[in-house]
């Protein structure tokens, strides 16, 4: 499987960014990309500040014009298109990934479960949860999701095991405090919590971060890499920068 892995720079204009997403499918799948990946809401960064007069303006409807568009490319372009998005389901708002594959409309979604992406006091009737962990059979595999602070949940991380797909995609939307993207420190500080994770969940793992300026989403710091299931780095983009990491990778079995 070839993958690549996409870090958009976000911008405060939608349309502009997904144009962007759209142009880098289009580019990625043009490279012989089987699989495109971006990450955490790649069309509005995690701007929400738990004020839901506000917060819901940024969700994506399932069935607007940018789910179309985004399905559209995975079919015109032949990829699997993973892309995580803020969802606007009337008046709750979900952290989602969706999974477009290019013989079908409709995507395949998952719920953020954990609750990192929004406020302790964030109203729960409008800040919705996820209560699956499942995957997806495709020709080139089996699919799971787990976005961001899944990954650090013991629990969902055993649930995802015991389902045992052959890739664990993990969109992201990270920053430092300081609005920093310092690579070397992720390196250091960041980059060995984020191996062991893997390696206990014991499957090949692709994680992409959101890119943005800080006074967007408080600066998240953009990044993507590959881990196999030992916990070793197959491919890594550095911080800071948009860009497109191309990993060519075994198939299942």
């Amino acid at each position: 499987m070839r993958a690549a892995l996409i870090v958009n720079r976000i911008t405060a204009t939608r349309e502009h960014n997904l144009q962007e997403v759209l142009t880098g499918v289009s580019k990625a799948a043009a490279m012989g990309a089987e699989l495109v990946m971006l990450p955490e809401a790649a069309l509005t960064g995690l701007r929400n500040n738990d004020r839901p007069a506000r917060d819901l303006g940024f969700g994506v409807d399932p069935r607007g014009p940018e789910v179309r568009a985004m399905a559209a490319m995975a079919r015109s372009s032949r990829v699997h298109l993973a892309v995580g998005l803020l969802e606007r389901a009337g008046s709750r708002l979900y952290d989602t990934a969706v999974l477009f594959k290019p013989d079908e409309t409709a995507p395949h979604v998952y719920h953020r479960i954990s609750p990192g992406w929004h406020g302790k006091r964030a109203a729960p009737q409008v800040y919705a949860a996820g209560h699956k962990v499942d995957t997806v059979r495709t020709p080139l595999g089996a699919f799971g999701f787990l976005i961001c602070g899944d990954l650090f949940d013991d629990g969902l991380v055993k649930k995802m095991k015991a389902l045992a797909p052959d890739w664990l995609l993990v969109p992201t939307g990270r920053c430092f405090g300081n609005g920093a993207q310092d690579d070397r420190r992720w390196v250091k500080e960041e980059q060995p919590a984020y191996i062991e994770r893997v390696r206990l969940a014991g499957m090949t793992t692709l994680l992409v971060n959101s890119l943005a300026d800080r006074n967007l989403d408080g600066g998240s710091f953009g990044g993507a890499m590959v881990v196999a299931p030992d916990g070793e780095v197959l491919a890594r983009l550095p911080l800071g920068n948009p860009g497109v990491l191309f990993a060519d990778l075994p198939g299942p079995g």
